[in-house]
C-alpha cells in the first residue's frame, strides 16, 4: 500500500483553517500568514511558545482574581514585563505582521499585537475582542462595571473623548464608512466604531495591511501571495481578483491575469473602473494569442 505523504502548501493549510466561522482558530491562522515569507516556519512551535506565555501569566494570577485584576495583571505582563509595543521606527516593515517575528522582537503593529494580547486575555477568561477602529486596531474588554478600550500599540486605556478625538481626522476627510447608520458621520455614536471584529475580519485586515505594503513597494509576487489568501477568505470579494490580476499583468503573466480580471468584470457590474479594466483585458488577450 502506498502512503500519501503530500504536505499541504501554505495556502492549502491556511484554507483548511478558515473554512468555518464557528471554528476559526484565529491565532493559528494569524501565525500561518508568515509561511509565505518563512517557508520553514513551525506553526505548532509558535503556538506552543504562546501557550508558555499563557502558563507564565496564569501562575501569577490569584485564584480569586476579579476581571479587573486579571486585566491589570495582563497589562503589566504584556506591555511592561514582556515589553511588547509598537514598532515606531519601522512601522511598515512586513515583519510587523508576522507573529513569529513579533514574538521574538516584541515589536509589531496594532493588529498583530492585538492578536497575541487577545489570546492571553481570553485564556484568562476575560471577555475580550478586537475592534476594527478606523485607522488603528483596538481591543476591548467587557467588565462587570463597564467597557475598557485599549490601544495595543501602547497599552493605553482610552476614554470615549480620546477615541472621538482619534476619529476626528477621518470625519474631516469623510473617510468613515457609516452606511445605513447615519446621514452624517459626526452624528454617529462612538459605539458604532467599537463593535467587535470577527476572527475572519481580523485576519482580513492583517492581510490587507500586508497587501498595501507590497503594493506600495511594487513587490508584485508577494502581493499575489497575499491576494491568494484574501480570496480564500472571501471568495466573493471581486476587487481582490482584479488586484491579483493586475499584479499578474505587471509581471508579464497575461495568461494568469486575464481569468482574474474577467471574473471581476463578470461580477462587479456596478464598479466605476469596468471600462478601464476591460481595456486592459483586451490588451492582455492580444499578448496571449
Amino acid at each position: 500500500m502506498r502512503l500519501n505523504l503530500d504536505v499541504p502548501s501554505p495556502l492549502q493549510y491556511f484554507a483548511s483553517l478558515v473554512q468555518s466561522d464557528a471554528q476559526f482558530p484565529m491565532l493559528e491562522a494569524a501565525i500561518s500568514l508568515a509561511q509565505d515569507e518563512y517557508p520553514d516556519l513551525d506553526v505548532q512551535q509558535i503556538l506552543s511558545d504562546v501557550d508558555q506565555l499563557q502558563a507564565r501569566l496564569k501562575r501569577r494570577l490569584p485564584a480569586d482574581a476579579s476581571a479587573l485584576q486579571k486585566l491589570r495583571l495582563l497589562s503589566q505582563f504584556f506591555f511592561r514585563d514582556l515589553g511588547f509595543g509598537g514598532n515606531v521606527n519601522n512601522y511598515y516593515d512586513p515583519d510587523n505582521s508576522y507573529l513569529n517575528v513579533v514574538l521574538k522582537t516584541r515589536r509589531g503593529i496594532p493588529i498583530s499585537l492585538a492578536v497575541l494580547w487577545l489570546e492571553l486575555a481570553n485564556g484568562l477568561g476575560l471577555n475580550a475582542t478586537g475592534v476594527a477602529f478606523p485607522g488603528h486596531f483596538m481591543v476591548k474588554v467587557n467588565l462587570p462595571k463597564g467597557q475598557v478600550v485599549i490601544d495595543p500599540f501602547t497599552g493605553q486605556s482610552l476614554s470615549r473623548e480620546e477615541l472621538s478625538e482619534r476619529l476626528e481626522p477621518f470625519r474631516q476627510r469623510n473617510l468613515l464608512d457609516v452606511t445605513n447608520l447615519a446621514d452624517n458621520s459626526h452624528d454617529t455614536p462612538i459605539g458604532v466604531y467599537l463593535q467587535s471584529a470577527s476572527p475572519r475580519d481580523i485576519i482580513s485586515r492583517m492581510l490587507r495591511n500586508l497587501k498595501e505594503i507590497h503594493k506600495t513597494q511594487e513587490d508584485w509576487p508577494r502581493m499575489v501571495a497575499v491576494a491568494d489568501r484574501l480570496i480564500v477568505l472571501h471568495p466573493d470579494a471581486w476587487p481582490e481578483y482584479r488586484d491579483r490580476g493586475l499584479a499578474w499583468a505587471v509581471q508579464g503573466q497575461a495568461a494568469r491575469a486575464v481569468p482574474d480580471l474577467e471574473k471581476y468584470l463578470a461580477h462587479a457590474s456596478d464598479a466605476a473602473d469596468l471600462d478601464v479594466v476591460a481595456q486592459r483585458v483586451a490588451l492582455l488577450r492580444q499578448q496571449t494569442q
